[in-house]
C-alpha cells in the first residue's frame, strides 16, 4: 500500500515538473511571437514611456499644473508654451504631462480591482456550478444588461465625484467582463487529469483553483486586462467631461476636454492636445493587447 502511494506522489510531482516546464516553454515561445510583433513593441514602448512620465511627471513638468496667470490665458502654442494655455492661463504641456498619472492610476487600478473580484466569482461559479453558478452569472448578466458608461454614470450619481468614487465605479461595471472569462475557461480544463489527480493526492478547492486551474487558463485573463486599461481609460475621460470625475484643478484628460470645449473655435488647442493624449494611451494598450493576443493564441505559434 505504501509503495502504491510513493509512486502515486512520483507520479503527480513528474506532472507538476512537466507542466511547469511546458508553461515556462509556451510564455517563451509568447515572447519570441511578441518581439516579431512591431505595432506590439510600437505600443508596450509607449506604455513604458507613459508610465514613466507618470513616475517623474513633478521632475519634468516646465510649470505648476494647477496655477495659471488670467493675463496669459488662451495662448497659442509657442516656445515659452509649447502646448499653449487654457482658459485660466495654465500650460496645458504640465497639465497634460500630471493628467498621465491620473488616467493611468485610475485605469490599472480598476482593472486591478475588477480582476480580482472577477477572477473570484467565475472561478466559483465555474469551479462549483449549480445553483451557485447560475446566482453568480444571473447577477453578471444583469449588470452586462446595461450600457457600462451610463451604469458607470449612475454608480458615481450615488457615490459622489472624485478619483476613488471613478475607481470605484469603472471597476464595478467591467467584473462581469473578467467573471465569464475565467468561468469559461475553468469548464474548459476542470475535468483535466491533472486537477483529478489534485483532487486525489487530497489539495483543498481553493488549492485546486488558485495552484493549478488559474495558472493555466490566465492567458485569456491576461490579454483582456491589458485591453481593460484602454477601456477604463476612455470611460475615466469620459466621466470627466461630463463633470462627474476628477474634480478641478486636478489635471485630468476628460477634464481637460469638458472645461476647453466652449473655446474650441476661438483656440482649439485647449482639446485637441488632451484629445490626442487620450488617443495615444488608449491606441497604445490597445496595440499591445492585440500583439499579446495573438501570441498567446496556440494556433498561431504553430
Amino acid at each position: 500500500m505504501e509503495n502504491n502511494l510513493e509512486i502515486k506522489d512520483k507520479f503527480i510531482d513528474r506532472t507538476e515538473e512537466l507542466k511547469e516546464e511546458k508553461s515556462f516553454s509556451q510564455w517563451r515561445e509568447m515572447w519570441d511571437m511578441l518581439k516579431q510583433n512591431k505595432t506590439a513593441i510600437f505600443g508596450m514602448i509607449i506604455i513604458v514611456i507613459l508610465i514613466i512620465i507618470a513616475i517623474l511627471g513633478r521632475y519634468i513638468m516646465p510649470y505648476d499644473p494647477n496655477v495659471g496667470e488670467l493675463s496669459q490665458s488662451l495662448q497659442t502654442p509657442s516656445k515659452l508654451h509649447w502646448f499653449g494655455t487654457d482658459e485660466q492661463g495654465r500650460d496645458i504641456l504640465s497639465r497634460i504631462i500630471d493628467g498621465t498619472k491620473i488616467s493611468l492610476r485610475v485605469g490599472i487600478t480598476a482593472v486591478a480591482f475588477a480582476l480580482t473580484i472577477g477572477t473570484v466569482l467565475g472561478s466559483v461559479a465555474g469551479y462549483y456550478g449549480g445553483k451557485i453558478d447560475m446566482l453568480i452569472m444571473r447577477f453578471m448578466d444583469v449588470i452586462l444588461a446595461f450600457p457600462s458608461l451610463l451604469l458607470a454614470i449612475a454608480f458615481m450619481s450615488a457615490l459622489g465625484r472624485g478619483i476613488d468614487k471613478a475607481i470605484i465605479a469603472i471597476s464595478i461595471v467591467t467584473i462581469p467582463e473578467y467573471a465569464r472569462i475565467v468561468r469559461s475557461s475553468i469548464l474548459a480544463v476542470k475535468e483535466s487529469e491533472y486537477i483529478q489527480a489534485a483532487r486525489v493526492i487530497g489539495n483543498s478547492d481553493s488549492a485546486i483553483i488558485f495552484k493549478h486551474i488559474l495558472p493555466n487558463v490566465i492567458s485569456p485573463i491576461v490579454v483582456r486586462a491589458t485591453l481593460g486599461v484602454s477601456s477604463a481609460i476612455l470611460d475615466t475621460a469620459a466621466l470627466g467631461f461630463l463633470g462627474l470625475g476628477v474634480q478641478p484643478p486636478a489635471a485630468e484628460w476628460g477634464s481637460m476636454l469638458g472645461s476647453g470645449r466652449g473655446y474650441f473655435f476661438n483656440a482649439p488647442h485647449i482639446v485637441v492636445f488632451p484629445g490626442i493624449a487620450i488617443t495615444i494611451t488608449v491606441l497604445a494598450f490597445n496595440l499591445f493587447g492585440d500583439g499579446l493576443r495573438d501570441a498567446l493564441d496556440p494556433r498561431l505559434r504553430n
